[in-house]
C-alpha cells in the first residue's frame, strides 16, 4: 500500500472513531468533541475532491454549529435531561453490535455506490455512507434534544460529504452551510424550550 493511499484512509478512521463515540458517550462534552473532529475528519475528505478554500467551508461551519450548542448547553448548567432509559438503549454492547451492522453494510453497498458515482474515491464513500448510517442510528436510539440534533449533523455530513463529489458550487456550499447552521440554532433553542415547557408543566 502506497504512502499516498495509506494517508486517504486515515480521515476514514477519524470518522469510525468519532461516529462510535457519539452512539457511546453520554457526556454532552465529550460528544461536542466527537462532532468537532467529524466534521475535522469530512473536510479532510472533501479536500479529495474540492479546492481547499472552498472546503474549509465545511469545517468552518461545522465547528460553528458545535460552538452554537456547547456555549448553550454550557449556558444551561447541570440541568437533568430525560431518563437515561429513555435515550437509548443502556447496553454498550447493543450499540457496538449496531454500529458494526452498520458498518457492514456501509463495506457490502460501497462497489453498488462506486458504479452509481463512477469518478468518487473509494474513502470518500465509504466515509459518507458511513456518516449517514451511524447519523440515522444514532436517531433511532435517542429522544433527547441535543443527541437529536447530533444525529441529524451527522446525516448531514454524510450526505454533503458524497454530494461534493458531484457538484463544486460556491452557492451550494453556503446553502448547506446555511441549513447545518439553521439545525444548530434550531436544537440550541429546543434545548432551552424544553426545560422551561417541562417547568411550566408542573406548576
Amino acid at each position: 500500500m502506497t504512502i499516498p493511499t495509506f494517508i486517504s484512509w486515515i480521515p476514514v478512521g477519524l470518522l469510525l472513531v468519532t461516529s462510535i463515540g457519539l452512539l457511546l458517550s453520554r457526556d454532552w462534552r465529550w460528544n461536542l468533541g466527537f462532532l468537532a473532529a467529524q466534521y475535522l475528519g469530512m473536510f479532510w475528505l472533501v479536500t479529495f475532491h474540492w479546492p481547499f478554500g472552498l472546503a474549509s467551508i465545511k469545517l468552518v461551519t461545522g465547528w460553528m454549529a458545535t460552538a452554537t450548542l456547547g456555549v448553550t448547553r454550557l449556558e444551561m448548567g447541570d440541568t437533568p435531561t430525560e431518563p437515561e432509559s429513555t435515550q437509548m438503549p443502556q447496553g454498550r454492547f447493543f450499540r457496538l453490535l449496531a454500529a458494526s451492522i452498520v458498518a457492514i453494510l456501509v463495506i457490502a453497498s460501497t462497489p453498488q455506490v462506486e458504479t452509481i458515482i463512477p469518478g468518487i474515491s473509494r474513502p470518500v464513500i465509504i466515509g459518507g455512507l458511513l456518516l449517514a448510517g451511524m447519523g440515522l442510528l444514532h436517531l433511532g436510539l435517542t429522544a433527547e434534544v441535543l443527541r437529536v440534533i447530533l444525529g441529524l449533523l451527522t446525516v448531514m455530513a454524510g450526505f454533503e460529504l458524497l454530494y461534493a463529489t458531484v457538484e463544486t458550487s460556491i452557492l451550494l456550499a453556503g446553502l448547506l452551510s446555511i441549513v447545518n447552521l439553521g439545525l444548530a440554532l434550531a436544537g440550541a433553542y429546543l434545548m432551552t424550550a424544553a426545560p422551561s415547557e417541562e417547568a411550566e408543566e408542573f406548576e
